[in-house]
């Protein structure tokens, strides 16, 4: 179950809040947990392997430090249906090629290109609107008021 709420913003992202003429309402997914490489692990070795949560850390935690190494000497690493990791630069642009440098190179990002089964997840999906974290950190201050404003019964 995918939970989100709704949120209202300008139809031109980048716009500053005083020139936004035109909003719209969007949903945006609401996160539910986050789990770590161990959680992760975990529920890899409840589903029927013979190995356990240690063994899958592992290969888990070795994976990533033999990705960053491969993607570090320009490879493209294809995972099956997980789909293809790769390098992608981000570049100050300069007047010239000939006055292009590493030095121009200021981000280098790993993009994923998503596998079959990640293209789009909506047809499995199942959602569940939320309040927004921001008004559920209103409805909790709005019952710490209420809480203070409420006299003190008296035990007598």
């Amino acid at each position: 179950m995918i939970n989100y709420s709704i949120v209202i913003r300008s139809t031109k992202p980048g716009t500053k809040t005083a020139d936004i003429t035109e909003t719209k309402a969007y949903g945006v997914a609401q996160v539910s947990d986050i789990l770590t490489i161990n959680d992760f692990a975990k529920h890899i070795a409840q589903h029927g392997t013979l190995y356990g949560r240690d063994v899958i850390q592992g290969v888990l935690v070795k994976m990533v430090d033999c990705m960053r190494e491969l993607l570090l000497e320009g490879k493209k690493i294809q995972l099956g249906e997980l789909g293809s990791f790769g390098i992608g630069l981000s570049t100050k642009g300069a007047s010239t090629a000939a006055l292009f440098t590493a030095e121009n190179i200021k981000k280098v990002n790993v993009n994923w290109e998503r596998g079959k089964l990640f293209k789009n997840l909506r047809d499995d999906a199942t959602f569940q609107l939320v309040p927004s974290r921001k008004a559920q950190e209103d409805a909790v201050a709005d019952a710490k008021r209420q809480e203070t404003l409420q006299p003190e019964e008296d035990g007598d």
